[in-house]
């Protein structure tokens, strides 16, 4: 497995991060935030899509320091393991080691989260500099950092019967940014992964189209009509 070794300016820690790479020409670095479960095969086949649509990608480990290389399944068992890390890792180390995978980039460098990694994908855009653009895919504890601003274009996306973020909180949100492009999809909680049944692959084509727009928009590139 390709992986890289980056280092947290916070505290030094020195954490692993898949990597995968263009074949072709490069359309920019993407920071790619897993969900609870890890950097799991499914962040890891993420990580090669955007690879091959031309971006750089970075996956980090952000549990590393708790339980090195950690991935898990979606089973209960599973899912209790990584909400359990989840919580235990504070949102001022995911700043400084999302930092250090956009430092690894060169620009233009963009973010793209799940489920956990959706709200990371938001703190990115109001803590981190030298990013572009971000996506937020499901970010359940997004209300957590909502009196900070984003600094750099961003998307979100959630599903309409998402039981564990409910409509008001997208509606929350949306009232507090009103400028912010929130999609909202007729799919449940992580309609991005063909492990979940709640997968629903039109919602995440669609989805992944928004994405990539986004940063075509955002890369500071001209584009021919």
């Amino acid at each position: 497995m390709p992986t890289l070794r980056l280092t947290s300016p916070r505290d030094g820690f020195v954490f692993s991060a898949y990597h995968a790479a263009p074949d072709d020409a490069r359309r920019g670095g993407l920071v790619l935030i897993q969900e609870i479960f890890g950097v799991t095969d499914h962040i890891r086949e993420l990580a090669d899509g955007y690879a091959a649509a031309g971006y750089e990608v970075i996956a980090p480990s952000f549990y590393d320091r708790r339980a090195p290389g950690f991935a898990t399944g979606y089973d209960p068992d599973g899912i209790a393991k990584g909400r359990a890390l989840s919580e235990e890792t504070p949102w001022d180390e995911v700043a400084a080691d999302l930092q250090a995978a956009i430092d690894a980039l060169k620009p233009p460098v963009f973010a793209v989260g799940y489920c956990w990694g959706g709200t990371a994908a938001w703190l990115a855009a109001c803590r981190c500099t030298g990013l572009a653009a971000s996506s937020a895919f499901y970010g359940r504890r997004i209300p957590e950092l909502l009196t900070e601003t984003p600094k750099v274009p961003i998307i979100l996306h959630f599903g309409r019967t998402d039981p564990t973020i409910p409509p008001e909180t997208v509606e929350a949100i949306g009232e507090a940014y009103p400028d912010i492009p929130i999609h909202v999809y007729d799919a449940g909680h992580g309609f991005v992964s063909d492990r979940r049944a709640d997968y629903r692959p039109d919602a995440a084509r669609l989805a992944r189209l928004r994405t990539l727009q986004l940063f075509t928009r955002n890369s500071g590139m001209r584009v021919e009509a």
